[in-house]
């Protein structure tokens, strides 16, 4: 259930960055609101699941899913680089956190 609540908190980490590009565009009260709810998400399933995994590992697989996905949602919906050294660097960020869940 930790791991399931860590990906989680990583999907919820990825909306409230979303969010953020939205509020910057257009400053609705909608759009502050989801921000707060997606970041407040993102903190309450990291905290669930930091009961049962260790600190150093759920932090670094939260930031891993949060940067990579962040990173790949920008290209998807905002039109950003897709080069393929972007792609690279993004694939590594994913094999370091599946290498930490191997090991724990």
């Amino acid at each position: 259930m930790a791991w399931v609540s860590l990906v989680l908190a990583g999907i919820f980490e990825m909306f409230g960055v979303t969010m953020i590009n939205k509020v910057n565009k257009d400053k609705s009260l909608l759009s502050i609101i989801l921000l707060m709810v997606g970041f407040g998400c993102s903190f309450l399933f990291l905290a669930l699941a930091m009961q049962s995994l260790p600190m150093g590992t759920a932090y670094a697989i939260w930031t891993g899913i949060g940067a990579s996905g962040g990173a790949l949602l920008g290209m998807v919906l905002y039109g950003e680089s897709k080069d393929w050294k972007r792609l690279l660097f993004i694939f590594m960020v994913l094999a370091a956190a599946i290498g930490l869940k191997l090991v724990s």
